[in-house]
């Protein structure tokens, strides 16, 4: 469905049971969740869909190792039963990665101690996934390892995703449940019944219109921005804003063919660099947000010097610099504060789930666990929505490609059939039939053909050019410079597709360049 009729759909909308304020992983989750148990749902997000946190995170689907240390035994619990399940469901979007933790001398945590914690993981997942290298197995699999003290490596099993595109396939599939979602929709203010709140005053920032949606139940599922709409109704805060900030390199400056996770010579801190859609990620920072959350966040120079100090420690002869970024990104965590001085990474990363005034918020939490997550809001929301008694907390996450979506790609090349059920569920049929044969041609060194932006901006509610390589795509992240190279067929393909002007797209392009060179590049030295 297109945006224009989405958006009329809502304007229209009686008698809705479920309206899910933010679009990000938290909200698809819940309208999914809520949509297969036949709830009458819509969502509004007020910027893209995706575009907090939940395109802005470390791209990992795991079950959060280091908690073993904070004793948080039932997070993880948690956290490798949402993994495993993801890994069934979602093949292709969710796929196995091998992590590496190379020990040295000196290390706090002996091959002993992390082998009986790799182990308590293995017995929650339900199967044997570490393994111990000797020092010289080790360097074979990571010859530019620094060898110096080194004592060997465990290995292990975690998964990986691309967030935005995990998120898109959530709403595809509620949407092909009767759900609507509709994106750079805001929430100008709560409506109230007798006393609890009964719907949403919102503005429509493409049309700039205002209309009412009145809903059984409200759900606040904004992130980080939680706060804020609680706020409205006296509540005072719960969140500790924190960023994470990330490099991606090509994949020839950092070859690595697994995940390696280590530690930072300064403070101690995991640090890791994997593998993710054919260049290197590294990451993270963990740092108190202090800026206006209305304000896209950026990596700072100090953030950037961090990562690269602790990979020049360890790959010493790749002489790693600013210089080898191709981008970055910073995304801030929606963390529940514990009240107590405690280090940032200290902080429980659980989900809080809270009713007040009749509106129910769900923020924190990790990625990892949204369907978990979204299935705890909606049991308490199943109070005021009868529908919702239908709720089951153990459906598959995502349902097995149709017989309609398998033919339709049929004649297609097996990588594609399987990239493109992966990334677009019941979409498929939609990208098949917009494909053209010279826009099979994959985009620079990427994986991404170019029947993927034409598809994006035919059926997926694109508004901005950033929603486009952002997001619908990676490029703007994937290829140096925002992909400013490649702009002269992408305004081609947005022009037929979107109708865009001249005008307009100079005015997307000037924004786009702009937003890339503010939070997405290498910020310049500190004096």
């Amino acid at each position: 469905m297109k945006r224009a009729d989405s958006l009329a759909a809502l304007r229209a909308a009686r008698d809705l049971d479920l309206l899910v304020i933010g679009g990000g992983i938290a909200g698809a989750g819940i309208a999914l969740e809520a949509a297969r148990a036949g709830a009458k749902v819509a969502l509004v997000e007020a910027r893209d869909f995706a575009s907090g946190t939940s395109s802005r995170s470390s791209k990992l689907i795991h079950g959060g190792l280091r908690y073993l240390a904070q004793g948080q035994f039932a997070l993880m619990r948690e956290a490798v039963r949402e993994r495993n399940a993801l890994l069934m469901s979602a093949p292709g979007l969710v796929e196995p990665l091998r992590f590496i933790l190379p020990l040295r001398e000196g290390d706090r945590n002996s091959r002993v101690k992390l082998g009986a914690g790799l182990a308590l993981y293995d017995a929650f997942a339900g199967v044997r996934t570490r393994a111990w290298y000797g020092v010289q197995p080790l360097l074979e699999r990571l010859p530019m390892l620094a060898s110096e003290g080194l004592k060997g490596g465990w290995s292990y099993m975690d998964a990986q995703t691309d967030d935005a595109r995990l998120v898109l396939r959530l709403l595809a599939e509620a949407r092909s449940l009767g759900a609507l979602t509709v994106n750079h929709v805001a929430v100008a203010e709560l409506l109230r019944g007798v006393a609890l709140v009964a719907g949403a005053a919102l503005h429509d920032a493409v049309g700039d219109e205002h209309f009412e949606v009145q809903a059984r139940c409200v759900i606040n599922a904004t992130g980080v921005w939680a706060d804020a709409l609680r706020g409205t109704l006296g509540r005072a805060p719960r969140l500790r804003p924190l960023r994470g900030s990330h490099l991606l390199l090509p994949a020839w400056r950092l070859p690595v063919a697994q995940a390696v996770a280590f530690f930072h010579p300064l403070d101690g801190r995991p640090v890791f660099a994997l593998p993710w859609e054919g260049a290197t990620l590294v990451g993270t920072t963990d740092l108190d947000h202090a800026e206006d959350l209305a304000v896209e966040p950026a990596i700072t120079r100090a953030e950037l010097d961090y990562l690269l100090k602790a990979l020049r420690e360890q790959f010493p002869a790749l002489d790693l610099s600013s210089h080898d970024v191709l981008s970055t990104w910073s995304g801030v965590r929606a963390v529940v504060a514990s009240g107590q001085a405690l280090a940032p990474s200290k902080e429980t990363r659980d989900s809080l789930v809270v009713e007040e005034a009749g509106l129910i918020t769900v923020t924190g939490g990790k990625l990892t666990t949204f369907r978990s997550t979204a299935v705890k809001a909606l049991q308490l929301a199943a109070r005021s929505v009868p529908a919702l008694s239908g709720l089951r907390a153990d459906a598959p996450v995502l349902a097995a490609p149709s017989a309609a979506e398998l033919e339709a790609l049929a004649d297609l090349p097996q990588r594609l059939q399987a990239r493109w059920l992966a990334r677009f569920g019941a979409d498929v049929a939609g990208v098949r039939g917009c494909m053209l044969e010279s826009e099979l041609a994959m985009i620079g060194n990427t994986e991404t053909p170019w029947t993927e932006l034409r598809w994006a901006c035919r059926g997926e509610s694109v508004v901005h050019l950033d929603d486009l390589l952002l997001r619908r795509t990676r490029l703007g992240l994937l290829i140096r410079d925002g992909a400013a190279a490649h702009l002269p067929r992408v305004k081609d393909i947005a022009q037929q597709e979107l109708g865009w002007s001249d005008a307009r797209w100079d005015e997307e392009e000037a924004r786009y360049r702009a937003l890339i060179a503010r939070c997405y590049g290498v910020p310049p030295l500190e004096h």
